[in-house]
């Protein structure tokens, strides 16, 4: 059963910084363009930023550009978010997902993990 699992979130005052992980499980995701998605309250989910399978390309949001930093590591088959100059409007729960190879679908989601960045 593949599996996705996220850590590392938590209480950081505005300014702050943390750095989520990823773990894979069950299978290998190393061939997979992996994202990163987060959903505040009463929001819809947003699209956060991604990587692609080798580490080459990332792609992030307007909103996180600048300040949030996805990197990799298949050795381990871990995907990391670094998030630096929190701001408040940063707080929500983070999900991790791995699309499928050779389309656009995240497929495999985490149960994701909570920030919450205060003033």
């Amino acid at each position: 059963q593949a599996q996705l699992v996220e850590s590392g979130g938590g209480l950081v005052q505005a300014g702050g910084s943390l750095r989520l992980s990823c773990a894979a499980s069950g299978r290998t995701f190393s061939r997979n363009t992996m994202g990163w998605f987060r959903q505040a309250p009463g929001k819809e989910r947003e699209f956060v930023g991604a990587i692609t399978w080798s580490g080459d390309y990332t792609y992030y949001a307007d909103s996180v550009k600048g300040r949030f930093t996805i990197s990799r590591d298949n050795t381990k088959n871990t995907v990391y978010l670094q998030m630096n100059s929190l701001k408040p409007e940063d707080t929500a729960v983070y999900h991790c997902a791995a699309r499928l190879v050779g389309t656009t679908q995240f497929e495999y989601w985490g149960q994701g993990t909570l920030v919450t960045v205060s003033e």
